[in-house]
């Protein structure tokens, strides 16, 4: 059954999935990255991208300027249903075919993606990890991270789902409030849960 053994991991902007995802890899879990499975259909997409919102938005080798994309469409709510109404489908096909290939192992493996609990269609699955950090902690990793203003910064944020909603609907969450060493027990703890879960 397509997802049976998937756990969606995700959180909100600057909460640390990557660092979290690469923790979860080195205790042995598989992970399919939506975030990549995004850029590669985006760079595909780029004729299709171009004739929406122009070609200024590609860059001299002809793959999506992200940066200046990312800019327009969260400045506008409607820009941004137009960009996901070209991206979505394309990425939640892709994931579905990587996570049939997962399947076969009969392990549970992480899916990372970060707008799980915005736009759950398309992803049937029942388990979730939230990667958790503080709004105002988020913030200033967001500032300190993409050297964005408090504004532009605030601006990503609240395009998602609060983090303490996200928080609420999570199976399992990791704290990433401290330091390294306090997420890397977390992720410990989180690993044996799931497989706990899946024993």
């Amino acid at each position: 059954m397509a997802f049976e053994h998937a756990v969606v991991l995700t959180g909100g902007i600057a909460t640390g999935k990557s660092t979290v995802a690469s923790l979860m890899a080195l205790y042995g879990f598989r992970l399919i990255d939506a975030d990549r499975v995004a850029h590669e259909v985006l760079d595909r997409m780029a004729p299709r991208i171009a004739e929406r919102f122009g070609s200024a938005y590609l860059t001299p080798e002809g793959r999506v300027d992200r940066k200046a994309l990312g800019s327009r469409v969260f400045a506008d709510p409607a820009e941004r249903r137009a960009l996901e109404a070209i991206v979505h489908p394309p990425i939640r096909e892709e994931i579905a075919r990587l996570a049939e290939e997962q399947e076969r192992f009969a392990k549970p493996y992480l899916i990372d993606i970060p707008l799980f609990f915005e736009r759950p269609e398309g992803y049937p699955i029942s388990r979730s990890v939230v990667v958790y950090a503080p709004r105002e902690l988020q913030l200033e990793r967001l500032m300190k991270r993409e050297g964005y203003s408090r504004e532009e910064a605030l601006r990503r944020i609240e395009a998602q789902m609060d983090i303490e909603e996200k928080r609420r609907r999570a199976t399992w969450v990791i704290d990433n409030s401290g330091d390294l060493a306090h997420l890397a027990a977390e992720c410990e703890r989180v690993k044996s849960e799931i497989l706990q879960d899946f024993a």
